[in-house]
């Protein structure tokens, strides 16, 4: 096989490259390719619609936003996070000089146990930074409840959850900010590119000042903010992406089927269901290997999987609390961690993403039952 044979774990959602064309051609005639041009305010309005949010605010890549966040609400001491992420969402805090304070994941849903966060909280504790987990809603309302009893601000990771509803609610409304990512390998992608929704026009406003350099106007500049703006070209993409990103989502909806149809009754094999009330995005398809059952190692799946080209990953092995700059941190010991630990070391995602075929799936499926000893 060579790579054109490979079944990726994702495969990017791709506008139309004659329609992308007549968008550029407009950017080329303008002259305008960032600093807030059209498409960029244009994209804004749509995805405010669309993620049915009040206000948000486009930024470079999916990192930057929780950054700002931190910065915007003025976040310092300790912040109470999840092991079980991206290692993006930790490195926010470090390089806001924040103390990560890990707490163990609920094994139910992979996302941060809101029954173990009060135990984790200190006089220096300022906020806490979930994650909607493969785009898997948190306990939101157990968050924030805990979160006004202490009097601490709520920034979700919702890197994951483009376009996830609770009961037809955006779970982008919870806590005081949301992040998206809209890197390549996300449900909804501008390339490289993310966002943050708010809540007021007041911090919107505070927003877009702090990812352009702080500047108020011209020649005034009211905080010490960064360059995080998106520019004309990737907006332009993403509205394209927008027109097409519900059929994508259909289609991951209907390789989620297929997998749990199959996958359900193979013993040692484990995987999410979909959540009642809950519009999935199906970002993501973990599956768990509980290797006393199933007769093979995770890696050992891992590894037959790669031999037939099939790239599935494990996200999210390792911990971030098991990196070099955290895992000396006392919230980073193992003992604390266990249910993280659990997942860790038995998640693979299978492949996941809108060009699935039936038979791309079927062979996912045979090798993962064919593999049982």
């Amino acid at each position: 096989m060579d790579n054109k044979d490979q079944i990726t774990v994702t495969s990017p959602l791709l506008p139309d490259l004659d329609e992308f064309n007549a968008l550029l051609k407009e950017i080329w005639e303008s002259k305008w390719i960032t600093n807030n041009g059209s498409f960029h305010r244009q994209l804004e309005k749509e995805l405010a619609a669309y993620l049915k949010v009040p206000y948000i605010s486009l930024f470079t890549n999916g990192t930057l936003p929780l950054i700002t966040a931190l910065q915007a609400l003025r976040i310092t001491g300790e912040v109470i996070t999840t092991p079980y992420s991206f290692v993006a969402t930790t490195h926010a805090l470090w390089w806001n000089g924040i103390k990560p304070v890990f707490v163990d994941v609920d094994s139910a849903t992979g996302n941060i146990d809101p029954n173990k966060i009060e135990a984790a909280i200190t006089p220096r504790t300022t906020a806490i930074m979930p994650v909607h987990v493969y785009g898997k809603p948190c306990d939101t309302k157990q968050i924030q409840a805990i979160a006004d009893k202490y009097g601490l601000k709520v920034i979700y990771d919702a890197a994951h959850a483009f376009g996830v509803e609770v009961d037809g609610e955006s779970v982008l409304n919870a806590g005081d900010l949301s992040t998206l990512s809209f890197h390549a390998t996300k449900v909804y992608n501008t390339i490289e590119g993310g966002a943050m929704v708010m809540q007021d026009e007041k911090m919107k406003q505070r927003i877009d000042y702090l990812k352009n350099f702080g500047f108020a106007g011209e020649t005034e500049v009211v905080a010490p903010g960064i360059n995080s703006k998106m520019d004309e070209i990737r907006s332009a993409y993403g509205l394209l992406n927008l027109r097409q990103v519900n059929s994508a989502i259909e289609a991951r909806r209907k390789a989620a089927v297929r997998y749990r149809e199959n996958l359900r009754n193979v013993e040692g094999i484990s995987f999410f269901d979909d959540t009642p009330g809950v519009r999935h995005n199906y970002s993501y398809f973990p599956i768990f290997v509980d290797a006393g059952k199933y007769g093979t190692t995770r890696d050992e799946l891992y590894a037959k999987l790669r031999g037939c080209n099939i790239l599935g990953r494990r996200y999210f092995y390792p911990l971030i609390s098991e990196f070099t700059t955290y895992r000396s941190l006392p919230s980073a010991k193992p003992e604390n961690l266990p249910n993280a630990r659990k997942m860790a070391d038995s998640v693979i995602c299978l492949p996941m993403h809108h060009e699935l075929t039936e038979e791309n799936i079927d062979l996912t499926i045979s090798i993962i039952k064919n593999s049982v000893k």
